[in-house]
């Protein structure tokens, strides 16, 4: 099924990673905007463009993904927040103020788009 009137920021520094799940998600019908950083996934957040779903990364150059999706929903309060990280060592107290699931990498394409998809259902 497709979901072309959804779209996605993706916010990852990796630019491999963010091919891969760009590519992903955009073959299962989401238009995906990629930001390299929060300072361009703010300014997409800020701009006209309509955004469903922020996707980021928890750890971002210059900032904390859970800090970025609290920016993020300040802005967008209907926005629905999907965390990924490597790294399974998260403190229980920056898990509890997730404003969204927390995915870990890696993350198998099929798993990815139906992580989206419940995301984007919910609500």
């Amino acid at each position: 099924m497709l979901h072309s009137l959804k779209t996605i920021l993706l916010v990852e520094d990796d630019e491999g990673a963010a091919y891969d799940a760009a590519r992903t998600l955009t073959a299962a019908g989401y238009t995906v905007t990629i930001a390299p950083d929060y300072r361009e996934a703010l300014r997409v957040l800020e701009s006209t463009d309509i955004v469903h779903l922020l996707l980021t990364d928890i750890r971002l150059p210059g900032i904390h993904g859970f800090a970025l999706g609290r920016m993020a929903r300040n802005r967008r309060r209907a926005l629905k927040i999907l965390y990924v990280t490597a790294f399974p060592d998260l403190p229980q107290h920056e898990i509890d103020t997730a404003l969204g699931k927390i995915l870990y990498k890696p993350i198998a394409p099929d798993a990815l788009v139906a992580e989206v998809k419940a995301a984007l259902d919910n609500g």
